[in-house]
């Protein structure tokens, strides 16, 4: 009995030293919304897939598909919460129409910045309160943030944006809450991939579009079509990205397991902002040599769209009880962040 109780004893410190203390290997499919050639937006989950792999020691086993290639990019949520799949990578604000308080994890139009956002999701309970917000509407899934990015471009136009009456009548693809207020002036708003957009623009399928920051609107060619490109990104100040993982699927992993999807997506997310960080400036300073006009919104003009979008946003926080209790989070965290924020940093002018 005691060599027996010592031979177990051995095998269980092999099993911790050589990784093969995972109960059970994980092998999931992750349809992604956007191609993972595309620099903090679509990277970040090719290096999570990568990553996994090396530190499990084979125990996790994540195969990438790109956009369109197994799930269409707007199905990734159900396709997960249903088990088709067993994760997938997106921008979650693209479920607001199923899950109306999303969009408040996702991008907030003058919302917080990306250091901002990351201190109230990971110390603000942010986290706990995503997974409470997909459960209340019925869906099987398990989020981590997984990746996030700095202010988008505030779009691509033919022609300049100098007063809110520009934007009446005027067809563009717009995303999330941004897109809400872009309505409420009277635009005709519209969504579809980013894959979809340059053919829509160069056709006239659309007048006008935004889509994410300069080093990936420009790998999408959108400068080829039109020249007019404005800021600051007053809709979406940061852009997060998630690994959604289906319940049942997240509940049978190990702890260790979970630690590795965790730690590997808190890494993704610090990689995703470094690479978007270290990219834009060279990209916008290049503009110009391709006769890109980037333009500033008029600041009067900013600080209506401000207006309005407080608009929006108490009139979806009237809607839906998940949403009142996750922007009044967000609105009380940022009433002390503010103090540093203002205070703390040296202005970029100087």
């Amino acid at each position: 009995m005691k060599l027996l109780k010592a031979l177990t004893g051995v095998a269980g410190a092999i099993a911790l030293t050589t990784g093969s203390a995972f109960a059970d290997d994980l092998r999931w499919k992750m349809p992604v919304a956007f191609a993972t050639n595309l620099p903090g937006l679509g990277s970040p989950a090719a290096w999570v897939a990568d990553n996994l792999t090396t530190a499990s020691d084979g125990s996790i086993q994540v195969r990438v598909y790109e956009p369109g290639k197994l799930v269409p990019p707007f199905d990734i949520l159900q396709s997960v919460s249903d088990g088709k799949v067993s994760a997938g990578y997106t921008w979650i604000g693209y479920d607001q129409g199923k899950v109306p308080a999303i969009p408040l994890f996702a991008a907030v139009p003058f919302g917080m910045k990306p250091p901002a956002y990351i201190g109230w999701y990971y110390y603000g309970g942010g986290h706990e309160m995503l997974q409470e917000t997909y459960a209340n509407k019925g869906f099987n899934v398990h989020a981590q943030l997984c990746g996030i990015i700095g202010p988008e471009t505030a779009g691509w136009y033919s022609k300049p944006i100098k007063t809110l009456e520009d934007y009446k009548g005027l067809k563009i693809r717009f995303a999330g809450l941004g897109g809400k207020v872009l309505e409420k002036l009277g635009a005709s708003v519209t969504m579809m991939p980013g894959g979809e957009l340059y053919q829509a623009l160069e056709k006239g399928t659309i007048d006008a579009t935004e889509f994410s920051m300069p080093a990936i609107d420009q790998i999408l060619g959108f400068n080829q079509v039109v020249k007019y490109n404005l800021f600051p990104g007053w809709h979406q100040q940061f852009t997060a990205q998630y690994m959604l993982i289906n319940k049942d699927e997240w509940n049978r992993a190990t702890k260790a397991q979970k630690a590795l999807v965790e730690a590997s997506c808190t890494a993704a997310t610090t990689r995703g902002l470094a690479e978007g960080e270290y990219k834009n400036g060279k990209v916008l300073a290049e503009f110009q040599d391709k006769g890109v006009q980037a333009d500033q919104i008029p600041r009067d003009v900013l600080l209506k769209l401000r207006d309005v979008t407080e608009e929006v946003l108490e009139e979806e926080a009237s809607k839906d009880a998940d949403f009142k209790r996750v922007y009044e989070s967000q609105q009380e965290f940022m009433e002390s962040y503010k103090v540093w924020d203002t205070r703390a940093y040296v202005p970029a002018d100087l």
